[in-house]
Order: structure tokens, then sequence, then C-alpha cells
């Protein structure tokens, strides 16, 4: 069955072009000009990946990005015509998977669309039966649940974003070892992932800043310089 992915630009000749492109792959392509329908579109739609402009009237791309987060986790490439870090750590934070700067080749954002798609196909067959699975780790207050996809501190449940969730059991199913910076975005963002080792640390940090007393003094998570991070519990 062709894969769905909803296109969001309000630059309705690229829009019509990703769009053309996109179909001539095979794949389902529905659009959005705005952020309000862009949401609309994928509560309706549940597409298998969205390409998301940041620069859209009236409600950015971020914002959007953060609202689809809060209610699912389908893969988002954020797309935007300036090359600035900051954006690109914005765009990281709210949840968004990739990040492509304009203008770009279409070879390249189909590479990085079969990429994404890649590595959620790859996710579902390692783990056919997440919904049903009752595999727990438990850190003294710290309980992940994999069955219920579902992170306790002290008994309450703790919001994380899809990669964050994911870098975290990782981790979990580590303790003890030392992993290095390569390793960690091979089995956690995929071998054919476009970023580098800062998305690491960032999602370290932010992980940090939720599971640690002390973010600054990290007891769960250590830094081992030179080699990678150690997962204590």
């Amino acid at each position: 069955m062709a894969e769905k992915i909803l296109v969001v630009e309000d630059e309705l000749t690229l829009q019509e072009t990703l769009a053309y492109n996109l179909k001539n792959q095979g794949y389902l392509v529905d659009t959005a000009g705005d952020g309000p329908g862009a949401i609309e579109k994928a509560r309706e739609g549940k597409p298998d990946l969205i390409l998301l402009d940041i620069m859209l009237p009236g409600m950015d791309g971020f914002e959007v990005c953060r609202s689809i987060r809060r209610e699912m986790t389908v893969p988002i490439l954020m797309l935007t015509a300036r090359d600035d870090e900051i954006d690109r750590v914005v765009g990281l934070e709210v949840g968004a998977d990739d990040y492509l700067t304009k203008p770009f080749s279409m070879r390249e954002l189909i590479a990085r669309i079969k990429a994404l798609l890649r590595r959620v196909r790859i996710m579902q067959e390692m783990n056919p039966n997440v919904l049903t699975s009752s595999k727990q780790f438990h850190f003294e207050d710290l309980i992940i649940d994999e069955g219920r996809r579902e992170v306790l501190l002290n008994g309450q449940p703790l919001e994380l974003k899809p990669k964050e969730y994911e870098l975290l059991v990782f981790l979990a199913r580590n303790k003890g070892n030392v992993v290095s910076r390569e390793v960690i975005l091979e089995k956690v963002w995929g071998w054919d992932y476009f970023g580098d080792s800062r998305t690491v640390d960032v999602h370290v940090r932010w992980l940090r800043e939720k599971i640690e007393e002390k973010p600054a003094e990290p007891k769960r998570i250590i830094t081992v310089r030179s080699a990678g991070y150690r997962f204590e519990g």
C-alpha cells in the first residue's frame, strides 16, 4: 500500500512541484497551505510523513510541529529558507525528525524521505507487538514501560518527545555500558540519518532536564569523555 505524505507549504508553486515529484515516486500526497489546515489534515488523513515548511502564515511550522507532536508520532521533515543552527535546534526541540534548508535538490529530499520512512518500517518490524508488550525497566523512581510506551518518574508520567523516548529506551537496554554518539545515532536515528553527533548531545541534555534531580550534575546519564554516554539508571 502506498505511503501517504502531507506537504505543508504556503508557496503554491513549490507545493505543486513537491506534490508532483512525490506522486511520481509512488506516494499518495495531500497538501496544506497554512498551519491550522495542516493540523486538521494530519488528524483526518493520518499521513505516514509530513513535509513541513517553517515560514507559514498565521501559525509557523514550529507551532504546527509542536501541536502535531502532542497527538501523533508521525515523522516530520521541516523545510526552511534559513540556514540557521538556532532554527535547526528549535525544530528538533519541538519534535521534528529531520531538517532541510532551501534550496534543496529533489534527489536529496527524496533520499531523506525514504530514510525516515525506512526507519519507521524497521522499528515496526523489530517491535511488531509493541502495543501488547509488557516489558518494563525499573530504576528506583524511574519506570520505563515499553508496552505502554510510557515513562514514569515518582509515579507521574513524563512528557517525552518520540526521539527522547527512543534514546532513553536504548540507553536503558545498555545500562552500565558506554555507547558512543555514533552508535546512538545509528541505533536511534538510523544509519542513514543525515544529522551529526550534536543531535545526540541536544537530546541527552533534554532528557537530563526531565529525569535527573540535578541536570548539571547527572547521575543517570553519565558523559564519558571522548567515548560517549553511560546509563546508570
